[in-house]
């Protein structure tokens, strides 16, 4: 490898939490986290019971809290650290591990776990305690408006702007441990390679996109990821002291 990128963007998904522990939460039954996710991830089911949603977020709290970064987390925040190109992560995962990790340029597309957003005024609560139809937005001041912040099926997914732009400067696009099922993140693959970014899949298996890709890499990406990551760092390094 013996290019040197200027702007990186990763790609995560459930598969690069697994390795941590965690579940990947939406099953092949439609399940998600053994609820229909009719009742627990749609706008209607928060609607209709507030109460019921609130508990199923804050059930899943003390998992999300208490999980620990694997080697793939700290690859990332480590070649954010070191690499000489910027580095930005775009994740599906409403887990903290990349932060947890020490990566700092990370999008959470579809939310946060550990954030609720009040509809009253837009106002984001960061906290790992429950949040329930009694809390009282810090910012306004109104009980009863607080939802966790979890992008709900029919919602817009977070920070789309950024990752327009990330998609249209990137060279280097990876995509590690995700289905390339579900879009519209199934396509940002299409889109950086469009805009001329290099393409690599890290996954267990072939994704339904995979033929999207450049090269692919597959196994756990708790083991082939760090190896990439040395790699890339070791080129970069080898290029800075041939043009010295």
């Amino acid at each position: 490898m013996n290019k040197q990128y200027k702007h990186i963007l990763v790609l995560t998904g459930a598969g690069v939490s697994a390795e941590s522990g965690l579940a990947t939460f939406r099953d092949a039954e439609g399940l998600w986290n053994n609820h229909k996710v009719e009742d627990v991830a749609t706008i209607d089911a928060f609607e209709r019971n507030p109460e019921y949603v609130h508990a199923f977020y804050n059930e899943m709290k003390p998992e999300l809290s208490a999980a620990k970064p694997n080697s793939a987390h700290l690859a990332l925040a480590k070649l954010e650290k070191e690499y000489t190109g910027e580095v930005n992560i775009v994740t599906q995962n409403v887990d903290t591990l990349h932060e947890k990790a020490g990566s700092r340029k990370v999008y959470h597309i579809h939310g946060q776990i550990n954030q609720a957003v009040c509809l009253n005024c837009g106002q984001i609560l960061e906290t790992w305690d429950a949040v329930d139809t009694q809390t009282v937005c810090p910012h306004c001041h109104i009980a009863g408006m607080m939802k966790p912040n979890i992008v709900f099926f029919g919602e817009s997914l977070l920070y789309m702007n950024e990752v327009e732009r990330l998609l249209k400067a990137c060279d280097l696009f990876i995509s590690v441990g995700t289905s390339g099922v579900v879009y519209p993140a199934a396509g940002f693959v299409q889109a950086a390679k469009y805009h001329g970014a290099e393409t690599w899949e890290f996954n267990l298996e072939a994704g339904a996109n995979n033929y999207l890709f450049d090269k692919h890499i597959y196994g756990k990406c708790g083991t082939t990821l760090p190896a990439f990551v040395d790699e890339l760092l070791k080129s970069a390094e080898e290029k800075e002291k041939n043009n010295d």
